[in-house]
């Protein structure tokens, strides 16, 4: 069983993996600043970020050893989700990438709201 479970997780981390590298690809094209970088030929681990804004960066990681999303404003960290929350947000992230003439909202900074529109 466990196994059987281990290898279910590795098959979902490169799932992961190939959806972070096709969504760097068209935020890419849609304007916004993305990197997307793997470790070995495997497709084991990814480290994923996007600016969408001045001063507002998602950070991404996903290993064997965990999922976390990272929401940064102004070299501050907002939010920090690990495991299924955080890839629950890669669902509104990949709504910019889906209906790019709609606002997107991703996050309410403290002292304001942001809204995307590309």
């Amino acid at each position: 069983m466990f196994l059987r479970l281990a290898q279910q997780h590795q098959q979902v981390v490169q799932d992961l993996v190939m959806s972070l590298q096709a969504l760097s690809i068209v935020l890419e094209q849609r304007g916004y600043p993305t990197s997307c970088y793997t470790c070995g030929h495997k497709i084991k681990s990814a480290s994923f970020m996007v600016s969408l804004g001045e001063k507002h960066l998602i950070r991404f990681l996903v290993s064997d050893y965990g999922i976390t999303w990272m929401e940064i404003w102004d070299d501050r960290e907002l939010m920090k989700l690990e495991g299924a929350e955080a890839i629950n947000q890669l669902q509104e992230l990949s709504d910019i990438a889906k209906y790019p003439q709609q606002k997107i909202h991703i996050v309410k900074h403290p002292q304001e709201n942001i809204h995307l529109l590309k």
